[in-house]
């Protein structure tokens, strides 16, 4: 695979998630059997509400497997994600490349290598719906947007399940579903699936979360 390609990937994922965070083929199987319907979703949303209100920073390790429909290697990166509230995130890979996005608030910067730049998400419709998307699974609003989206709950022995399937045409051509995977002890996001219309799919896992600690601003800046 091109340089081209990989990069390309990486690029795309963290404004397609969420979420920001899976390669499969372009008819996905992802194992369901251990959900069965929720309860009690309306208590699951309160619950979920409560923590990330708790949460004014959150600093984790991620692994994204990632599938292109346009060539058979799957794409495996890894590197370290960061949220500050309100609105700062930091997608920062490090393997295979070194590649860096920061949102904050409504500005998009993006360092690859020595390249940067920098864009306002907003001054694009569909940017800045996904920007919307990343800051609110981390929130957990996103769970309340019935205007853009269809959302179902399941529930397992460790981990619940949130299926969002795109109502706006903008979305669907982007996303045909979203799956976040909640851990039921404190309700941080542990896994996201992303299944793309394109034909692209892709899961993002992450782990060693730490919430609370200092994450200095400079973390939210290219230099």
């Amino acid at each position: 695979m091109t340089d081209l390609c990989r990069k390309t990937s990486m690029f795309i994922t963290p404004f397609i998630i969420l979420c920001g965070l899976f390669g499969f083929s372009s008819s996905p199987s992802f194992s369901q059997s251990q959900f069965s319907g929720m309860n009690n979703p309306t208590q699951f949303k309160k619950k979920l509400s409560e923590a990330t209100k708790r949460i004014n920073t959150l600093e984790c390790d991620f692994t994204q497997e990632k599938n292109l429909s346009v060539v058979a290697e799957q794409v495996i990166s890894k590197g370290k994600f960061y949220f500050k509230k309100e609105n700062q995130l930091r997608w920062e890979y490090t393997d295979p490349f070194s590649y860096i996005i920061i949102i904050r608030n409504n500005e998009i910067y993006i360092k690859d290598d020595s390249k940067e730049s920098h864009f306002d998400a907003q001054s694009n419709k569909i940017f800045g719906e996904i920007n919307n998307i990343i800051v609110g699974s981390i929130r957990g609003t996103i769970l309340n947007d019935e205007k853009n989206f269809r959302v179902n709950f399941s529930e397992g022995n460790d981990l619940n399940m949130v299926r969002l399937y795109p109502k706006t045409p903008g979305l669907k051509n982007f996303f045909s579903e979203i799956r976040i995977y909640f851990d039921r002890l404190d309700y941080t996001v542990t896994r996201l699936e992303i299944l793309e219309s394109s034909g692209d799919n892709t899961r993002i896992v992450f782990s060693n979360k730490k919430q609370n600690l200092p994450v200095p601003d400079e973390k939210f800046s290219i230099k």
